[in-house]
């Protein structure tokens, strides 16, 4: 089993940045895949952005492409979301999550470990 540590939440303005950090561990990581999902209140968890730990595909949702990176770090075990000009739409619990599967990494039924979420609030 992979556990998953999300950090890097808080509290900013619009246009501000923010880079999230999800650190794996447990199993080995490299023939995982490790995407980011957000939730909003009252809404259904959106996929944002997926990168596969090998190779390093990158996959976005059309509607983050631009503002968000996915990026991953191999050799600290640790992903990262990096995103750009927030705005107050953007508020929400921001999950990572591991895949053993090639896929669809849109779909929340790929991946089978989740971290416990972390609060990114954007104000106006």
């Amino acid at each position: 089993q992979v556990q998953l540590v999300e950090t890097g939440g808080g509290l900013v303005q619009a246009g501000d940045s923010l880079r999230l950090s999800c650190a794996a561990s447990g199993r080995t990581f490299s023939n995982y895949a490790m995407g980011w999902f957000r939730q909003a209140p009252g809404k259904e968890r959106e996929f944002v952005a997926a990168i596969t730990w090998g190779v390093g595909n990158i996959f976005y949702a059309d509607s983050m492409k631009g503002r968000f990176t996915i990026s991953r770090d191999k050799a600290k075990n640790t992903g990262y979301l990096q995103m750009n000009s927030l705005e107050p739409e953007d508020t929400a619990v921001y999950y990572c999550a591991a895949s053993p599967y090639s896929g669809p990494y849109y779909a929340t039924r790929s991946f089978h470990s989740w971290g416990q979420g972390t609060q990114v609030t954007v104000s106006s």
